[in-house]
């Protein structure tokens, strides 16, 4: 998801116009993306260092897909979520995260690493022992993007004769389109077409208890962070005189 058309505009020009009215002495960036991508945290931070001309100290804060209080709160839904199931532990967890396309993972971009890295947290602290996947979703466009796709893993389900699933949207932080229109309605219907008995959906983590608390740690935590002139696109987290970032694919 590429941060620059005129809708989003608007809204950064909306909050840059509320912080200089409320005179702030410093600033904290918290992108609500677990994981880093230059086409998702890269694009959004360019986009506010575009607009954003003030000399104001800016804090960012890094991914936080390690972070434990944001982990119990994904645990949390996805127990919520195989409550549902008359079996609990037979249910296939499926983990759906946007994709995002090759030639950006090609020069380095660590999301496709970062997502795997947040299943495998999961699993070791959820200690379930149901068997699970990694998929992607949201492709657009012809050119190659990371697989395999939800669609084409929801048919290898079928084909395995896999009768129950919880599937998991674990780069997104709230319902939106993508996850209670690409997951939950048209994955479910095309799921049930398929033979799949039951299809669940982890709830977004949304104003979850557990996921605010997860936020709060995060914003004390890029507070302490040293003061630095200059942060490479690897080391977000520091407080920032003009950060540069990593463009976008296809800036």
């Amino acid at each position: 998801m590429l941060c620059g058309d005129a809708l989003l505009a608007s809204v950064y020009a909306e909050a840059i116009a509320q912080l200089q009215a409320a005179a702030c002495d410093e600033l904290v960036l918290l992108p609500l993306y677990p994981q880093y991508s230059s086409t998702t945290t890269g694009s959004s931070l360019n986009e506010w260092n575009r607009l954003f001309r003030d000399d104001l100290p800016v804090h960012v804060a890094d991914p936080f897909y390690r972070e434990a209080t944001y982990l119990d709160a994904v645990a949390e839904k996805i127990n919520e979520a195989l409550s549902r199931f008359p079996c609990p532990e037979r249910a296939e967890i499926v983990f759906s995260a946007h994709s995002v396309p090759m030639p950006v993972i090609e020069k380095g971009d660590p999301y496709q690493r970062q997502i795997e890295e947040t299943v495998r947290l999961l699993i070791a602290r959820g200690g379930w022992s149901n068997p699970h996947r990694l998929c992607y979703q949201s492709k657009v466009g012809a050119s190659r993007w990371l697989q395999p796709s939800l669609h084409q893993t929801l048919k290898v389900l079928s084909a395995e004769r896999v009768r129950e699933i919880c599937v998991v949207p674990i780069a997104f932080v709230s319902d939106h389109v993508e996850t209670l229109g690409e997951i939950d309605h048209e994955a479910r219907h095309e799921a049930h077409q398929l033979g799949i008995t039951q299809f669940e959906m982890t709830g977004g983590l949304n104003d979850s208890p557990k996921f605010i608390q997860a936020l709060t740690e995060i914003v004390q935590q890029a507070l302490t962070q040293e003061v630095s002139a200059a942060v490479p696109i690897r080391t977000p987290g520091r407080k920032l005189a003009a950060p540069e970032y990593a463009a976008a694919a296809g800036d």
